[in-house]
């Protein structure tokens, strides 16, 4: 690929990001993770990583103004034209489709090629320790969802979870917690158990100041009262 082929799949991609949660900065270090780990794999077509990297969140705005539509399936079908719209083989373009297709974490169709693994891992490990925690509440602040929910004991809610995720508490013990297990390649899961720790200390910090407050308030105050 050339710096003016990437230049222009690169501007693409930045007229598509509009969530803060999978903007651009989003995809520079999936591209940046997917670079690094590919120097510890045999790529067959590194244009196709980097095109895959580059446009495999472009189908998030209209998953965001619908969530019955999966962002990597548009995403895919979106990339497949827009590269044979550049004079890009039909061969290639597939191989994009593909990768980006099968790149979401809640998915049936796991991903194939190596171009697919990488990606898969790179996307990944962005979910993975401090950055994965930072993201999850940016993207539950822009969908208004809570940090967590109160159940009727004024315990705090961390089960369940899911097609709706209620709290970062849930969507944590649902997918954050149990990422580290998913990867394809031997270099992101090294990546990715070094991050571990970062993410479960912010989590179980968090959940005893509020755990704690709840203990020395409300809690407290209803257990002397008739």
């Amino acid at each position: 690929m050339t710096r003016a082929e990437y230049t222009i799949v690169e501007n693409y991609m930045l007229a598509q990001m509009k969530d803060s949660a999978h903007d651009r900065h989003h995809v520079y270090r999936v591209l940046n993770s997917a670079l690094d780990i590919a120097n510890y794999e045999t790529v067959d077509d590194m244009d196709v990583l980097i095109a895959a990297c580059l446009l495999h969140d472009i189908g998030r705005e209209e998953q965001f103004t619908n969530l019955e539509l999966c962002h990597a399936k548009i995403g895919g079908e979106t990339a497949y034209e827009f590269l044979l719209s550049l004079g890009w083989k039909e061969q290639q373009a597939l191989h994009v489709k593909d990768c980006i297709s099968t790149h979401r974490y809640r998915i049936h169709n796991p991903p194939q090629s190596i171009e697919a693994k990488i990606l898969f891992d790179a996307d990944k490990l962005d979910v993975s320790g401090a950055i994965g925690i930072a993201r999850t509440l940016t993207y539950a602040g822009q969908i208004s969802e809570p940090i967590y929910i109160i159940d009727e004991a004024g315990d705090i809610i961390t089960n369940g979870g899911g097609a709706e995720i209620s709290s970062f508490f849930q969507e944590y013990n649902y997918k954050l917690k149990n990422i580290y297990n998913s990867f394809f390649t031997a270099h992101a899961r090294k990546i990715a158990m070094e991050r571990k720790n970062a993410a479960q200390n912010f989590y179980n910090s968090l959940y005893s100041e509020i755990n704690t407050n709840y203990e020395n308030g409300i809690k407290n105050f209803l257990k002397d009262i008739d």
